[in-house]
């Protein structure tokens, strides 16, 4: 069977696979929204890093370059003594891959899963787990997802075919909360356009009181909860699996991706990611974002 995606989307999808496909048949492409540095945008200048990078997706990417994943590519280009040059694309990052990178209008993509079968990935520079989002006067014990007081909470917030529902699926809690999930979104339609769950929003909804409990990615979340002062983060261990045995991972490395045959670029990533280690690690702290170990590679 095929690998657990991390989220329903992954970030960088195949925007073939899951509940994206309506979107080829709508033949909806993206151009680009990109720098005007035209002379810095030759693949060819190798005083330049081109990031690829979503030009409003917080917290990773936005066009002021106060996504997390934009500092993380500066300190990356600085390493390798370059410059960082962000190629904006105005459409979501779930066709950042095949619209970009593949078209070879940037060069490297960050935050992928390591070992992404459409590209190239470096070693990983971090791994991130899922995590519960409660208040901190919570009276709900849960830490893991065989906490009886899950079956307590009257809203759980979560993204869709991400590992929370396959988990709430198994524990017969998906339907009971269906309606809620959907209503983080307002309930629009998602046929034929993809519709993000905006992650601030989950994190706010949990603060205020409107949910007991949410459950989503770290990086996706740690910057709105650690600004919020109202709610914690619980890592959830990565032991689970479904219904049938499967394992349903819950922690994910995450890498810089090129395309297969930049085996050159590659291969400078990996050594400048080993010099950008300390700075990397004080943009994760300063997220807020929990750092688990167990990295497969190295």
């Amino acid at each position: 069977m095929d690998r657990v995606k991390r989220l329903a989307y992954c970030r960088f999808p195949n925007v073939s696979a899951f509940f994206l496909a309506p979107f080829l048949a709508a033949g909806a492409l993206a151009a680009p929204a990109q720098a005007a540095e035209d002379d810095a945008l030759s693949a060819s200048n190798s005083d330049v890093l081109r990031i690829c990078a979503a030009a409003d997706e917080l917290p990773y990417s936005k066009l002021d370059k106060s996504g997390f994943e934009n500092k993380i590519g500066e300190v990356v280009a600085e390493a390798m003594g370059r410059k960082p040059l962000f190629v904006w694309f105005s459409r979501p990052s779930i066709y950042i891959i095949r619209d970009q990178l593949e078209m070879k209008m940037c060069d490297v993509v960050m935050g992928l899963d390591t070992g992404d079968e459409r590209v190239a990935t470096t070693k990983p520079y971090y791994r991130a787990p899922y995590v519960f989002i409660q208040r901190k006067d919570t009276k709900l014990d849960i830490k893991d997802w065989n906490s009886p007081d899950l079956a307590k909470a009257t809203k759980i917030g979560f993204t869709p075919g991400s590992p929370a529902q396959i988990m709430l699926e198994k524990l017969g809690l998906f339907r009971e909360h269906f309606n809620y999930m959907h209503s983080l979104t307002n309930f629009q339609d998602k046929r034929n356009k993809f519709t993000r769950i905006p992650p601030q929003r989950m994190v706010s909804e949990v603060a205020d009181g409107t949910a007991e409990v949410a459950v989503n990615f770290a990086p996706e979340v740690a910057r709105y909860a650690k600004a919020s002062g109202q709610v914690f983060l619980t890592v959830i261990p990565d032991n689970n699996v479904r219904g049938d045995g499967e394992k349903v991972p819950h922690h994910f490395d995450q890498s810089i991706g090129v395309r297969k045959d930049d085996t050159a670029l590659l291969s400078a990533l990996d050594l400048a990611l080993d010099k950008a280690k300390p700075k990397i690690e004080e943009i994760l702290k300063d997220e807020g974002i929990p750092i688990v170990a167990g990295l497969p590679r190295s």
